[in-house]
């Protein structure tokens, strides 16, 4: 547990973030809920008594700064991060402060890898992208079950998800994404991320029990093809996503998520299965468990403590797979995923 030491969490009012703040409480932090609408800020203060709030637009580092005075740390949860992510790591770096965030858009990640890692690393500070189901999981996975081995020629991580029922800063960043890439899709292949025009490949994927075999989108990319290839030396990395699941959140009348327990996660179930392959062998890692957006708040939360206590393996720019242990990660993570690997 925390020692009462202090985070701001920037976009604290949005769907994910709202999970980071009572993450955040239950570990003993105390959260500064941080943002750029002033009215959505005093909401969450009012349902969340005792929360302290502050008000910064993006483009007033001034107040930036004065949003992460005093803290331990900041977890950008505010997107998109094409837009926020360049001036809250900046605020951070000004500040001396570790900055995670939880973006799945692939252009910021690469963005912030390409930007900051030269001054993150000079300055001996801790910059963790994309901490998140997308991004992080995978790389830990992917890291995990790479174990020994010092490079693959292939790592694919496969998402099984139940549904997925996009928050309005899920379809907001896809947007950007969409505009930043012109439409085209993206992967990554021969060691780089190409554009692509023709459409993804449907194939089938055969799951661990319970999702068992399913009909997959091949090449629906996410931000694991950012973080995996940061560190580990993989030259083809691919992404899966389930058909109904892409049919989901490529809809335009699909609900956002409906909370379905006592902790307002919904009642959407995900497994990620990760399968490395080097030469003849291959080895795999999966973790299921229940809701990406509120999952991405225990991962979040135990990067900055581990940040915080040194529990770190590197400084500068680093995914979750490079920085932290990643088997021992993964188990500190339960309840909330079950994992295995690697087999």
């Amino acid at each position: 547990m925390a020692s009462g030491q202090t985070v701001t969490v920037y976009g604290a009012y949005g769907h994910t973030g709202r999970f980071v703040v009572a993450e955040l409480r239950e570990r003993g932090f105390v959260p500064i809920a941080a943002g750029r609408d002033a009215e959505k800020l005093k909401a969450l203060a009012a349902a969340e008594p005792g929360l302290e709030i502050r008000q910064a637009s993006v483009d007033d580092p001034a107040a930036l700064d004065a949003a992460l005075a005093g803290t331990a740390a900041v977890i950008n949860c505010a997107g998109p991060f094409a837009t926020t992510t360049a001036p809250v790591i900046e605020a951070a770096l000004r500040a001396g402060i570790p900055y995670v965030d939880v973006a799945a858009e692939i252009e910021a990640n690469a963005d912030t890898f390409a930007h900051f890692a030269d001054r993150a690393r000079a300055a001996g500070a801790v910059v963790v992208p994309a901490m998140a189901f997308y991004g992080g999981l995978g790389d830990l996975l992917a890291t995990a079950a790479m174990g020994d081995w010092s490079s693959a020629d292939e790592a694919h991580i496969a998402y099984a998800l139940s549904s997925w029922h996009p928050t309005a800063g899920t379809r907001a960043s896809g947007a950007v994404s969409r505009q930043r890439r012109g439409s085209r899709r993206i992967v990554y292949t021969g060691g780089r991320l190409t554009h692509r025009e023709d459409a993804p490949p449907t194939l089938e994927w055969t799951f661990p029990e319970p999702a068992g075999p399913r009909a997959v989108i091949g090449e629906f990319t996410m931000a694991d093809v950012v973080t995996v290839p940061s560190h580990l030396a993989i030259p083809e990395v691919r992404t899966y996503m389930t058909v109904e699941a892409a049919r989901d959140v490529l809809a335009p009348d699909t609900p956002t998520p409906a909370p379905a327990d006592e902790r307002g996660r919904s009642a959407q179930t995900f497994l990620v299965d990760v399968v490395v392959r080097s030469g003849g062998s291959e080895r795999r890692a999966v973790a299921c468990g229940q809701d990406i957006y509120a999952v991405t708040a225990p991962l979040a939360v135990e990067a900055v403590g581990r940040i915080l206590t040194g529990r770190t393996r590197t400084v500068g720019v680093a995914s979750a797979g490079e920085i932290f242990d990643a088997p021992d990660f993964l188990r500190a993570l339960s309840p909330h995923i079950t994992w295995e690997g690697p087999r």
